[in-house]
């Protein structure tokens, strides 16, 4: 990836922030969008300094098409082009379905799936001119299966994958490359407070046995945003441990 120009948004830290620091270490340049400036900066910088790449931390609001396209114009200023979009900002705010606020459903909505298609919006022009270009959007296991308690959430990574479909139709003639990754149970910082017990229950609905980590997703990120992926488009890739097959 040596020379090319990737963006993460939400990559200030968590899962973001593993992908970034692969793709660095695979060669490219790092653009790192978060409402969290400050954090987005320091990644960015640990980044650079780690990897000896050029990098970018910026903030950007997702759901804000202005915030995401003046983002957008000084990355192109900075870098030239973009080759390499991800996915990656989202949030939760879990309720049962009948009790669930109209705000919880709409933020979950409105940064998981509306943030997806405003970013892919307005990089694809960039990389539809290029005629080259990969985006990977962050899916979950949940918008497959579906899941108790989380009905904005799931809906929101079904609309995903359901744009990562169309939006690789309708980009795939100008040689640009959509796919997602669904992850299940990651190991965060929000799992490592969870009981024995509790880490236990969720353990033996995973075939394998064992939590992912934010570094298997990063794996699977880093080989779709490559040329060893040139043949693929318009796939999600589920990394669980085999709670979907």
């Amino acid at each position: 990836m040596r020379g090319k120009t990737a963006v993460i948004t939400g990559g200030a830290r968590g899962i973001g922030e593993s992908i970034a620091k692969l793709l660095a270490k695979m060669g490219a340049n790092i653009i790192i969008w978060d409402v969290l400036e400050d954090q987005a900066r320091a990644t960015a910088d640990a980044i650079a300094r780690n990897h000896g790449v050029k990098t970018l931390g910026a903030a950007a609001d997702v759901t804000r098409e202005a915030s995401v396209e003046a983002a957008l114009d000084a990355a192109v200023k900075e870098f030239g082009g973009i080759d390499i979009l991800v996915n990656n900002a989202g949030v939760t705010r879990d309720g049962l379905l009948i009790r669930m606020k109209e705000e919880d459903w709409d933020l979950v909505l409105s940064i998981n799936l509306k943030g997806v298609w405003i970013c892919t919006k307005a990089v694809a022009r960039v990389m539809l001119k290029a005629r080259k270009g990969s985006i990977v959007n962050i899916a979950s296991v949940v918008g497959v299966m579906g899941n108790a308690g989380q009905a904005n959430y799931s809906a929101s990574k079904a609309g995903v994958i359901g744009l990562t479909k169309t939006s690789a139709r309708e980009f795939a003639a100008r040689g640009v490359r959509v796919n997602a990754v669904a992850p299940g149970f990651i190991r965060t910082a929000m799992t490592d407070k969870l009981s024995d017990e509790q880490r236990g229950r969720l353990q033996s609905m995973i075939p394998l046995g064992e939590l992912g980590t934010p570094d298997d997703v990063a794996d699977a990120v880093a080989f779709l945003a490559s040329d060893r992926a040139r043949y693929i488009t318009g796939q999600t890739i589920n990394i669980d441990g085999g709670m979907v097959m």
